[in-house]
């Protein structure tokens, strides 16, 4: 932009409060240690057990192999930090309805399958049959049983199956099992209408199907706290977070940046208030001031911000977040036959899209695209990254699809963050918008959630796990 300071220009001329600034701040910045002010969640509890051949044979796969496991299940634990395995039955000898009865302990199950034959599989479907999200860990070698465990599968029950040498299946299994047991430890702040599918929009529906806790504020309350917030503390924030972080500034005025750091330490103090981790606001363009940069912060932190009073995709953030650790950018997305690509852009956009310990992309400040007013972000997505595109509908059914980044734009006819993806068919995507499972308004219809990578399968085996449903668009 011609009219555009660079982010060098812009604190010149804000010399004199830098210094003063940089005297409150310190040398360590102010993100550092905000995620620590929410409580961390209890450990997710995965059973462990191992089962050989459940007949008059015993194991024909060494026991040594067990101890192996349990040193990288320890690895596992490490690695994902909030996994705690527990049990560690070995099946003979212990009777499977023993320990069937000791799963109530745990979130989900992990059931190694060392060794059998074709009289395995009603004898551990017991362990199924009690109805936690469950895996089945099957090497090569490992006998015949696996031909029966399908139909565990295809019955409904929530069991992921892994066929498979690649160990490190082990730790993307056990990262989704964490997303049922965090989705009904969540709270949802949610700030005026909310606005999305029926059942997301209900909290009785919400609380249900997910466990989700769904609190429904005034936005007057949102207001009063951002009249509390001291405004020193405001301009800490905005120097520490925005301004001294910015590639450049655009449009809006010192004040008005600061006014938006004001709406994040208000909107912060009410989530911790009310023990939320996600907040969603239908006055998000409205006074106090509009929750780009809110939002954007608390995505960077591992918290969830969805703009607009989106329930659907509010719960889509939480279950990503939990899964795999990353923020998801809502998007007004439009098509290029031409370019093969679904091209997504809004105002609102973390800067962190590889997920909390990941470096800040490229941003600039801008104002918000349709009025020209407030504070919204410009960022630079990475080129070449494969990305999911999806959205949580109904509080039962995932759309998805997947694409990669090969173009970021500038238009000003469009949302300030802006990036085309190449999709496998735009053509049959945009006829199949929506899977023929997806009514409503404007923003129902419209609205969906991208993430860095490609968590197809992923969010396949998830569905798996929760009993619920994936439709591919496209």
């Amino acid at each position: 932009m011609s009219d555009s300071l660079s982010r060098r220009q812009f604190l010149g001329t804000t010399a004199a409060a830098g210094v003063l600034l940089a005297g409150q701040i310190g040398a360590r910045p102010l993100a550092a240690a905000e995620d620590e002010a929410w409580p961390k969640l209890p450990p997710v509890k995965i059973y462990r057990v191992y089962a050989g051949r459940t007949g008059a044979n015993y194991l024909s796969r060494p026991t040594e192999e067990i101890e192996k496991f349990e040193k990288y299940l320890a690895g596992v634990e490490k690695k994902l930090g909030d996994v705690k395995f527990i049990g560690g039955d070995l099946i003979p000898p212990a009777e499977v309805d023993q320990v069937a009865g000791k799963l109530k302990e745990a979130d989900g199950v992990l059931l190694f399958h060392l060794s059998g034959h074709g009289g395995d599989a009603p004898v551990l479907g017991k362990l199924i049959d009690v109805g936690l999200p469950t895996a089945v860990f099957s090497q090569p070698f490992s006998g015949h049983g696996w031909m029966y465990f399908p139909a565990w599968q295809k019955a409904g029950k929530k069991v992921v199956l892994l066929p498979t040498s690649d160990w490190s299946e082990l730790d993307r299994v056990v990262g989704l099992m964490r997303v049922a047991p965090r989705m009904r430890e969540t709270k949802i702040l949610a700030v005026g209408d909310r606005l999305g599918t029926q059942a997301a929009c209900s909290i009785e529906d919400v609380k249900k199907k997910l466990g989700t806790v769904v609190i429904p504020i005034a936005n007057e309350e949102v207001i009063a706290a951002h009249q509390a917030i001291d405004l020193k503390a405001a301009e800490a924030e905005a120097e520490a977070y925005w301004l001294s972080q910015a590639k450049k500034i655009g449009e809006p005025k010192r004040e008005d940046i600061i006014n938006s750091a004001r709406l994040y330490l208000a909107l912060k103090g009410l989530m911790l208030k009310h023990g939320a981790r996600a907040t969603t606001s239908s006055h998000c363009m409205g006074a106090p001031a509009k929750g780009c940069l809110s939002y954007s912060k608390l995505n960077d932190l591992g918290m969830v911000g969805a703009c607009e009073g989106d329930m659907d995709s509010t719960l889509t953030m939480l279950m990503f977040q939990y899964a795999f650790g990353l923020p998801g950018f809502i998007t007004d997305p439009v098509f290029d036959t031409a370019s093969k690509a679904l091209i997504h852009f809004h105002c609102t956009s973390a800067t962190k899209m590889d997920g909390p310990g990941g470096k800040r992309l490229p941003f600039t400040i801008r104002t918000q695209s349709d009025s020209d007013q407030g504070v919204s972000l410009e960022v630079e997505n990475r080129i070449g990254q494969p990305v999911t595109c999806a959205k949580f509908i109904n509080a039962d059914t995932m759309l998805i699809s997947t694409g990669k980044i090969f173009k970021v734009t500038h238009e000003e006819t469009g949302c300030r963050t802006q990036f085309w993806t190449e999709v496998p068919d735009a053509r049959a995507m945009f006829l199949n918008w929506g899977g023929g499972v997806l009514s409503g308004g404007v923003m129902t219809l419209l609205h969906r959630v991208v993430f860095y990578g490609d968590h197809m399968q992923a969010i396949r085996d998830l569905a798996t796990l929760m009993g619920t449903k994936v439709v591919v668009e496209g």
